[in-house]
């Protein structure tokens, strides 16, 4: 089989890989759709040799990418009983593997053991961006048959950011959100956020950006480089300021202006992976009494509710993705990603 592996210092190669085959508690999918996401980029621009900014230790020789795995299994280990997976099953992958006993594994949260080192699927274990991915069978979320594949892809892992970071901030009807970024994160949290029934301010200093945050209900959009932000926020909450922030840019400017526009008492959420931010703790937090999170993805529990809230809902995911391309098509799809100024980008196989 084909996989894409980043090199580093913005090259990639599609290379060439033995078909895997399950062990005992593995399955194999072969892949439908394979999802691009912006923390891809850390990996694909960092230097050559150096691990990536998300701090994860890299392993040794070629690692295949794609942290957005969605697929159809076609081989199952020997220990893999009927109810953990089928033959044929319509599958997301929940892309981390930890040591499975401790308290986070066991409650779906794989990602924040503390065991053993965490295998991140796409990072420092063979990705989706191939024909084909041998994972554990405790790593599958069913996949609704109301959801294309490319659908699932995308709650995988953007999507599924998104929603958790909405529900990590326990948004209502009754609340003002402004999400910092619009890419593709920022744009699931503006859409699932409109259907939560909120009032959604998007900023993004790129107007294309901003046209499709329009596009997926956004109440009003800001350009922070044309404009104030924390000013045009306070504006149009008639001086009251959002009830919630959240972040997916990692710009460091963004970051803060998204804690100076949130209101006394609000909460504020850091999503976007990497970079910095300057706190002044005393006049940005705590004379506000500010509620500052942080929202790494989701739990396998969450992945399944946002595909549920996806269908029930009538969200079309699909709508998110400007671009569609093939794995030999690698090369150019992670050029124009790089710029940052379209939608998100899918491999279909």
């Amino acid at each position: 089989m084909h996989g894409v592996v980043f090199n580093g210092e913005r090259e990639l190669e599609l290379m060439q890989f033995e078909d895997p085959t399950p062990d005992a508690h593995d399955v194999v999918i072969e892949m439908k759709a394979s999802g691009m996401c912006g923390s891809d980029l850390h990996q694909y621009r960092r230097p050559k040799g150096q691990a990536q900014a998300s701090g994860i230790p890299m392993r040794e020789g070629p690692v295949i990418a794609g942290h957005e795995p969605c697929g159809v299994v076609v081989a199952a280990g020997s220990a893999v009983g009927a109810r953990e997976a089928h033959i044929g099953q319509r599958v997301m992958v929940h892309h981390y593997q930890g040591c499975t006993q401790c308290n986070h594994c066991r409650s779906g949260w794989q990602q924040l053991c503390q065991e053993v080192p965490v295998k991140v699927y796409g990072n420092n274990a063979h990705g989706g961006h191939a024909n084909y991915l041998k994972v554990p069978a405790n790593t599958l979320v069913a996949l609704p048959d109301e959801l294309s594949f490319a659908a699932g892809a995308a709650i995988a892992c953007g999507s599924g950011t998104a929603y958790s970071a909405l529900r990590r901030m326990n948004l209502s009807g009754n609340d003002t959100i402004a999400i910092f970024g619009q890419g593709p994160v920022g744009l699931a949290a503006t859409q699932y956020a409109k259907a939560m029934g909120a009032k959604v301010i998007a900023l993004d200093v790129s107007k294309q950006r901003l046209d499709r945050a329009k596009a997926f209900g956004a109440d009003a959009v800001i350009d922070p480089g044309s404009n104030d932000p924390v000013n045009a926020i306070k504006d149009l909450t008639h001086g009251r300021y959002a009830d919630l922030a959240l972040d997916t840019s990692s710009n460091p400017d963004a970051r803060l202006n998204a804690i100076r526009s949130t209101k006394v008492w609000g909460t504020m959420c850091f999503v976007g992976e990497g970079g910095s931010v300057h706190i002044d703790v005393s006049p940005h937090l705590l004379r506000r009494q500010l509620t500052l999170v942080a929202s790494w993805t989701f739990s396998n529990i969450i992945q399944a509710d946002c595909a549920r809230f996806s269908v029930e809902r009538g969200i079309d995911v699909d709508k998110l993705f400007t671009h569609r391309w093939r794995l030999d098509q690698a090369g150019e799809a992670y050029q124009l990603f790089d710029k940052q100024v379209d939608g998100k980008g899918v491999f279909l196989m």
